[in-house]
């Protein structure tokens, strides 16, 4: 109950603590509309927050840094989004928010020493970058004509396709788990 307790009040003080920062900015840079340009950073503090609490739970708290993945990535979608005033964007951002499911995933991992979940935030971190270059490619061709997406989605889809081909082939030198055939297992009877 005590780290409960004290979990509480280090995720509700760092909040505190975030929100006078940024009001105190506010009244020191006048002349800079700070709310309008940085809002985002509110979005961001509460994902990051979750990683406090998962800090301050231990390796049984590890769960938390998914709900905290998310909420950060959608934070730093929508400051990368409010500085470019590029909101057309949100209609491939839904796989990003996969992206973030899986480093959620992997993050966990890691934090509780969990092999498998890590491996597994791999696998949907790798799913969500691959349609984030399809849809991305799809809707920044339809809906752009001009600057960089020209010429950056394109080559990502040319990128995504050789990775496909290679990684499909086998043409990748196998990880040791995935050459492990029967004849390397001692315990199998001849």
């Amino acid at each position: 109950m005590s780290t409960q307790r004290n979990s509480g009040a280090l995720v509700g003080g760092s909040l505190l603590i975030a929100f006078g920062i940024l009001a105190l900015l506010s009244q020191l840079f006048r002349g800079f509309d700070f709310w309008s340009n940085f809002w985002p950073f509110i979005v961001i503090g509460f994902g990051a927050m979750f990683f406090v609490g998962m800090v301050a739970g231990g390796k049984s708290a590890g769960s938390l840094a998914i709900p905290g993945s998310i909420i950060t990535v959608i934070g730093l979608m929508l400051l990368l989004q409010n500085l470019t005033d590029h909101w057309e964007s949100w209609s491939y951002g839904w796989t990003v928010i996969l992206m973030s499911v899986g480093l959620g995933i992997f993050i966990m991992g890691v934090w509780q020493g969990d092999e498998h979940r890590r491996r597994a935030g791999l696998r949907v971190l790798e799913i969500g970058t691959i349609l984030f270059v399809i849809f991305g490619s799809f809707f920044e061709m339809l809906f752009t004509t001009s600057g960089l997406s020209q010429f950056v989605f394109p080559t990502a889809l040319i990128l995504l396709g050789i990775y496909l081909i290679v990684k499909r082939s086998g043409l990748l030198p196998l990880r040791r788990d995935e050459s492990f055939n029967q004849d390397d297992n001692p315990s199998q009877e001849k």
